[in-house]
């Protein structure tokens, strides 16, 4: 076996793509041997998610916020960090456009909406503040800072709904008062009554991400710190205020993304707002090799995977067999990454070996 330093973007989508499936069969193994049929249930998951009009518009709903906090995850992925943290930022935007929603001035539906996603880009731009600084200028890890934020956003949201911003008039005892403003649903003649415009944001921000990347002097810097930061820093960019300015939109993408769960979907301030969104949106951006367009496609994949539990839950096992699921394509998405550095070098046996080979030797 001898190791190569890079790979093609093929190849690595290849391997990820090799990896999931293996994933899924682990899975199917792991209900065969619960006595369940894995194939059967497999057609009911395809079914549910994609054979009915009510369970695509589902699968639409929860790829929004997958594509979001995916987007977000594969920014920082882009210049060598990891932003564990999108589930907290994802709370603190909704946080932030509950307040706007819910004290801020009465204005008509579209200013609304408008000033409510900046309330929450500025919201999880400065969740994530901290520890983008406290990695640029202390060197502490941003993985174990952005993780540990998770909880007490959560923590936050569940004194909001419990205390101040609870609901005098329900009986629910863990919710905001309903947003009185909703972003629209798509229009009828596109028989996907059910889903809102959300969706339609999540993919214009990837692709206009993308195309930021691509052509704008700002992406290249991007890209070229992300590879190697002694030589950007030598070219004279200023790499400190490029990741910087890479971790602050992060955070603001999955304060956006908290947003639109909260008036597209949900509609109130709670604790079950992210679905674990945030966590999920990692694996989304790993199988998406931190491309914006393909946490699309892999945003989708993920969102038939949550989808997958509710047909298990049908069948006796609990709804967190998905996470379960989610945890098995990441850990076999590592696998097949670093294996994909890998190839095969068959050595006759009086040949020299490889130069690589030898110096490792």
């Amino acid at each position: 076996m001898q190791r190569v330093p890079s790979i093609s973007g093929s190849l690595r989508v290849g391997a990820y793509l090799a990896s999931g499936l293996a994933a899924v069969l682990v899975a199917g193994l792991l209900l065969s041997l619960l006595g369940l049929h894995p194939l059967a249930l497999g057609g009911q998951v395809l079914h549910q998610s994609l054979g009915s009009r009510y369970g695509f518009e589902d699968l639409l709903l929860l790829a929004s916020p997958l594509v979001m906090c995916g987007l977000s995850v594969a920014l920082m992925l882009r210049v060598g960090l990891w932003n564990i943290g999108a589930d907290g930022q994802f709370f603190v935007g909704a946080i932030c456009a509950a307040g706007v929603g819910l004290y801020g001035p009465h204005w008509p539906l579209l200013p609304m909406l408008v000033l409510m996603g900046i309330a929450a880009a500025l919201g999880g731009a400065a969740w994530i503040a901290v520890p983008a600084l406290a990695r640029l200028t202390l060197g502490t890890s941003e993985i174990i800072t952005t993780l540990l934020l998770n909880f007490v956003a959560r923590l936050l949201v569940d004194y909001l709904a419990t205390g101040p911003w609870r609901d005098q008039h329900s009986s629910v005892t863990a919710q905001s008062p309903r947003i009185p403003y909703a972003i629209p649903k798509l229009p009828h003649d596109w028989h996907l009554g059910g889903v809102h415009w959300g969706i339609a944001v999540s993919v214009a921000l990837a692709v206009v991400t993308a195309l930021a990347f691509r052509f704008t002097r700002w992406g290249y810097e991007l890209r070229i710190c992300g590879a190697n930061r002694n030589a950007a820093a030598y070219a004279g960019m200023r790499v400190r205020r490029r990741l910087l300015e890479a971790m602050l939109i992060g955070g603001a993408i999955a304060g956006i993304g908290g947003m639109l769960e909260l008036a597209g979907t949900v509609h109130r301030l709670q604790s079950g707002l992210s679905n674990s969104y945030g966590y999920v949106g990692i694996i989304v951006a790993v199988l998406a090799a931190s491309s914006p367009v393909g946490a699309i496609v892999t945003g989708l994949l993920m969102a038939l995977v949550l989808n997958a539990g509710t047909v298990l839950q049908t069948h006796g096992i609990p709804a967190s067999a998905s996470v379960a699921l989610t945890g098995l394509i990441l850990m076999f998405a590592a696998i097949g990454e670093r294996l994909a550095h890998y190839r095969v070098v068959v050595l006759h046996p009086r040949a020299p070996a490889p130069l690589s080979a030898r110096t490792a030797a």
